[in-house]
C-alpha cells in the first residue's frame, strides 16, 4: 500500500484559480450565449513586443543549424541574458548584482515555490494576508504547517494588510509573534491588492531581517509597473537588502511571457542561512546545486526572446504594453470609484483592490451571473481578503470598456 503526502489533504478547499474556473464553466454551460469577460486571473491578453518575436524567430533559424544549435544549455540561464539583467534592471539603478547572482528560470511562480527546498523543515514563516497562495500552499505541501482553521493554518505567521496600513505591514507587528520568523514572504507592488511599499517601509524590513538574521523573500514580479517616482523596483535599493533577501524576477507581466515562461531569481554571495551547529551556509551555492539537480533550464529560444526586451525597440514596445494595461487599470478604477467603491491598486500595478463591504464570493456570483464579468474574490487569497475583490486589467480595451459598462448596471 501506497501512502500519500498527508499534507496535501490540508490545503483548504480547492485552488482558488481552479474554484474560479469551475463556477465560470458552470455559468457558460448554463448561459451557451453569454459573452463572458475575464478579468480574474492575471493572465495577459496582449501579443509578444514585435522585437521579442524577431528575436526567437531567430533562435529558431540557429536550432535549425548544425553551426548554431543550442541543446541542453547552462541550468543557471546563458550569460547573454542574465548579462542583460544585471545591466539594466540593477546597474543601471545603481545596484550592485552581478550576472552570476542571477538564476534563470521557467517564472517566478515555480521559483517562489522551489526555494523553500532551500530551508530547514522547522523553519518559522511570516506571509502577508491576503497573500498570494503559491507561498502558502508550497510550504503546506512541504509539511511546514499545522491544518488549516478559519481559513489560516497552524504555524504560520500572518501578517495582516488592510486598509489600516494601507496593505503594507509593519516588522512592528511581529513583536508579539509565537515564532520569530525565519523567512519573511513579501510582494510589491502587491498580488492582490495592488498596493506598493515605499523605501522606507522596505527598509525597515531589511533593517529588521539583519537583526533578526531572517531572509526576506521578495517577490518583485510586478515592478516593471512602478510609474509613482521614489517607489523601489527592487529590495536591494535599500542597504543591506544582499545581506538578507532573495528576489524574485518575472518576464510574464513585464514582456507577456504568460505562455512563454521565463523568469529569474537573485541569490546574492554571502546571503546565509546556519546549520544546526550554528555554522554559516552560503545559499547561492544550494540554489546552484538544486537548479542543476533539478531543473534543465529555460529554452535557449525562450531566452533570446527575454533578452530583446532590454534592446532599445524591445525595452519601448514592451513599456508601451504596460502602459496600455495600466490605462485599463485607471479607465476600471475611475469608474468603480464613481459607483462609490473604495479601490486601491491600479496605479502601479495591474490590479486593482475593490472594497465591496460584503461576502467576496457572493459579489463574484453576481458580477458572473448579473454582468458576465469574471473578477477574483479576495477570500481566496486568505481570511483579510473577505470583503474584496480583485480586478485585473489584462484584457482588450474594447473588452474593458464593455466590462465597465455592465459594473454600472450590476452593481451600479
Amino acid at each position: 500500500m501506497v501512502k500519500a503526502n498527508e499534507n496535501y489533504r490540508k490545503i483548504q478547499a480547492s485552488y482558488l484559480f481552479t474554484e474560479i474556473a469551475h463556477r465560470v464553466s458552470a455559468h457558460q454551460a448554463a448561459n451557451p450565449d453569454a459573452k463572458i469577460i475575464r478579468l480574474g486571473i492575471g493572465d495577459v491578453t496582449e501579443p509578444l513586443a514585435p522585437a521579442v518575436v524577431e528575436a526567437m524567430h531567430r533562435a529558431v533559424d540557429d536550432e535549425a543549424s548544425r553551426d548554431k544549435f543550442h541543446g541542453y544549455g547552462p541550468e543557471q540561464g546563458y550569460a547573454f541574458l542574465r548579462e542583460k539583467a544585471a545591466e539594466f534592471d540593477f546597474a543601471s539603478r545603481g545596484i550592485s548584482i552581478a550576472a552570476d547572482e542571477i538564476f534563470i528560470s521557467d517564472g517566478a511562480k515555480c521559483d517562489c515555490g522551489n526555494i523553500q527546498e532551500l530551508f530547514a523543515q522547522d523553519v518559522a514563516i511570516a506571509v502577508g494576508d491576503p497573500v498570494y497562495p503559491v507561498y502558502v500552499d508550497t510550504n503546506v505541501m512541504a509539511g511546514r504547517t499545522g491544518a488549516n482553521d478559519g481559513g489560516r493554518y497552524a504555524g504560520l505567521e500572518y501578517l495582516t494588510c488592510d486598509a489600516s496600513n494601507g496593505f503594507v505591514p509593519s516588522p512592528d507587528v511581529l513583536k508579539d509573534a509565537a515564532r520569530k520568523p525565519d523567512l519573511v514572504y513579501l510582494c510589491y507592488p502587491n498580488n492582490p491588492t495592488g498596493a506598493v511599499a515605499t523605501k522606507e517601509q522596505l527598509q525597515a524590513w531589511v533593517d529588521w531581517a539583519r537583526r533578526e538574521k531572517s531572509i526576506i523573500l521578495f517577490d518583485a514580479a510586478y515592478e516593471a509597473f512602478i510609474r509613482t517616482p521614489g517607489i523601489p523596483h527592487s529590495i536591494y535599493e535599500c542597504q543591506g537588502a544582499r545581506e538578507c533577501a532573495i528576489e524574485f524576477r518575472s518576464y510574464s507581466k513585464t514582456a507577456g511571457f504568460t505562455g512563454v515562461r521565463c523568469g529569474y531569481t537573485v541569490v546574492p554571495k554571502g546571503l546565509v542561512a546556519y546549520a544546526a551547529d550554528g555554522s554559516a551556509v552560503e545559499l547561492r551555492p544550494m540554489w546552484t546545486r538544486r537548479q542543476t539537480t533539478k531543473f534543465n533550464g529555460a529554452s535557449y529560444i525562450t531566452q533570446r526572446g527575454a533578452e530583446a526586451v532590454y534592446s532599445p525597440e524591445g525595452a519601448a514596445q514592451t513599456k508601451a504594453t504596460i502602459d496600455f494595461y495600466l490605462e485599463n487599470a485607471k479607465l476600471v478604477k475611475e469608474a468603480l470609484k464613481s459607483l462609490g467603491y473604495v479601490v486601491t491598486g491600479g496605479d502601479d500595478s495591474p490590479y486593482l483592490w475593490v472594497d465591496v463591504k460584503g461576502d467576496s464570493w457572493e459579489f463574484f456570483d453576481r458580477l458572473l451571473k448579473g454582468a458576465n464579468v469574471v473578477t477574483t474574490p479576495g477570500a481566496g487569497f486568505g481570511r483579510a481578503g473577505e470583503g474584496y475583490i480583485r480586478i485585473s486589467a489584462f484584457n482588450s480595451r474594447a473588452n474593458v470598456l464593455e466590462a465597465i459598462e455592465r459594473f454600472k448596471k450590476a452593481i451600479g
